[in-house]
């Protein structure tokens, strides 16, 4: 099999930002992508319009970012304007399915090639010269049918795994909801200001893009809160110039809130179990000290439940949909059972229990999934690069051993 460079067989089409002030927010315009940020499993879901991009790509190209990370990869099902950090790959006298799953298989050659220190990126001259296969269209078409087929049943597969943990999650909530609505009926309710003793919130000063070290101070992100999960390798490394505020310190036993995140995750409640120091709180994340008749582990797990979700997304506002902010004001309305701090344990203890099924079963899956995600990759490669005859061959062996639930 002989090679031939990609810009021999296919037109590319280098990304172009426009200015800025020429970038809105989508409405009806034309769709501009700056980057990969909007790409989703096949097709882009974009965020902004710009009817003057300087590059445009068309319907069907293949949008491939050169920028971090370097060889992501979507069809466009319309046209896009286009900005630097991607470029659009049209074939002109290659099959498209072909070139959709080559690609897929060149990601090595773009990291060997990339260039930068902190943001690795490529060349369109860097992808024109990588080497397509030199195949009649009809190979090129039969490879793109077979991996059309193996891969999607690959696909199914790992849909199967992600769907046992969305059913398994579901099922988890439903069950919290049911034991906090049994509180409340039992016992009643009182708002959350009842057992607020005080509250502060951090600072957030120009920090490095990358995570402190042990030894080294960090400054919370808000991404460091899920509902009942707290994170402390989710921080911004705070440069050695600014001197830390030390009452800003996060420490164990500490119930926090998120001030600040997208509606689905603002006010996201989690205790500090365990955290190193030299780990500060933000300006986007409440800390709450409470009175002795509640349990910050029993607020933790009530405000996972569905009423205070609700009322979180409901009460925050924001200029984005991205992005909203709560008020602590609305935090002390949230809901609380008017419960001892013995039945305030006891559902403690039943969450506690539920969650740990839950973390024992995630790493079996997330592993499966890993494992069928490296043999899909491996089939796209084979067939690709003629290690074997597609004609005759099957994929259905790269999933022995894989377990489907």
């Amino acid at each position: 099999m002989s090679n031939i460079p990609l810009k021999y067989v296919a037109r590319i089409n280098a990304g172009q930002s426009p200015p800025s002030a020429e970038v809105f927010p989508l409405s009806s315009g034309r769709p501009f992508l700056q980057g990969n940020a909007e790409f989703k499993e096949l097709h882009p879901l974009p965020r902004l319009e710009c009817t003057t991009s300087p590059k445009v790509a068309t319907r069907n190209d293949v949008l491939l970012s050169v920028r971090a990370p370097v060889g992501a990869l979507n069809v466009a099902d319309e046209p896009y304007g286009i900005g630097r950090g991607l470029c659009s790959i049209t074939p002109t006298s290659c099959e498209g399915r072909f070139l959709w799953w080559w690609l897929h298989s060149q990601r090595p050659q773009l990291d060997a090639v990339s260039t930068g220190t902190t943001y690795k990126a490529v060349t369109a001259e860097d992808v024109g010269n990588l080497k397509f296969p030199n195949w009649s269209l009809q190979e090129q078409h039969r490879i793109a049918e077979f991996l059309d087929a193996e891969t999607a049943r690959i696909d199914r597969l790992a849909d199967l795994q992600r769907k046992m943990i969305a059913g398994l999650n579901e099922r988890e909530a439903a069950q919290l909801d049911i034991a906090i609505d049994d509180l409340i009926s039992r016992a009643g309710m009182v708002p959350f200001r009842r057992f607020v003793w005080s509250v502060d919130q951090g600072t957030s000063p120009q920090c490095e893009a990358v995570p402190a070290s042990e030894d080294e101070w960090g400054v919370l992100k808000v991404s460091c809160l899920r509902p009942g999960v707290f994170d402390p390798r989710e921080n911004k490394r705070l440069p050695a110039e600014i001197q830390p505020d030390h009452r800003n310190e996060v420490r164990e036993g500490d119930l926090l809130i998120t001030r600040a995140n997208t509606p689905q995750l603002v006010g996201s409640t989690a205790v500090v179990r365990q955290v190193r120091r030299k780990i500060l709180l933000s300006d986007k994340i409440f800390r709450v000290r409470l009175s002795e008749n509640i349990s910050p582990e029993f607020v933790a797990a009530v405000a996972r439940g569905s009423r205070v979700r609700s009322l979180s997304a409901a009460g925050s506002n924001g200029a984005s949909s991205s992005m909203a902010n709560i008020r602590f004001e609305e935090i002390k309305r949230w809901p609380m059972p008017a419960v001892s701090l013995s039945m305030q344990m006891q559902l403690v203890e039943r969450v506690s229990r539920s969650r740990k099924q839950l973390d024992a079963l995630r790493p079996v899956v997330n592993q499966r999934l890993a494992l069928l995600a490296e043999r899909r990759q491996a089939l796209i490669t084979a067939a690709v690069t003629g290690q074997f005859d597609v004609s005759t061959a099957s994929g259905r062996n790269v999933t022995d051993g894989v377990p489907t639930a």
